[in-house]
């Protein structure tokens, strides 16, 4: 009883898909289901190149990705692929999950679209 919302959070990042919107007032509350943004046209009209379109949509598609595989995906060296993971995390596309070196990987970042 009483954990809806957090079971539709949670399906809705295991599916890597933007959090629900809550709008609420003194009466009634309403949720907003925000379809997938990343779209290759919505992701270039961000401004995001053709690499890191690619690394977007092999994240939607197997939910992470380190600096290697970009690196692989993408043909470039270690130095590039940092520099256009970096621009992914600071326009709050990707997230970082660890610190640096081997365990460290990205994901979509969970408030996206809230």
């Amino acid at each position: 009883m009483g954990s809806g919302i957090d079971r539709m959070r949670s399906a809705l990042k295991e599916q890597n898909l933007p959090e629900m919107k809550i709008e609420a007032n003194h009466f009634d509350f309403n949720l907003w289901f925000l379809k997938d943004v990343y779209t290759e046209e919505y992701l270039t009209k961000l401004g995001l190149n053709e690499r890191q379109v690619k690394a977007v949509l092999y994240v939607k598609k197997n939910g992470k990705i380190t600096n290697k595989e970009y690196q692989e995906i993408n043909n470039v060296k270690k130095r590039q692929a940092s520099i256009e993971l970096a621009d992914l995390l600071n326009k709050q596309i990707f997230e970082r999950i660890g610190k640096t070196g081997k365990g460290t990987f990205y994901n979509l970042w969970s408030n996206k679209g809230a």
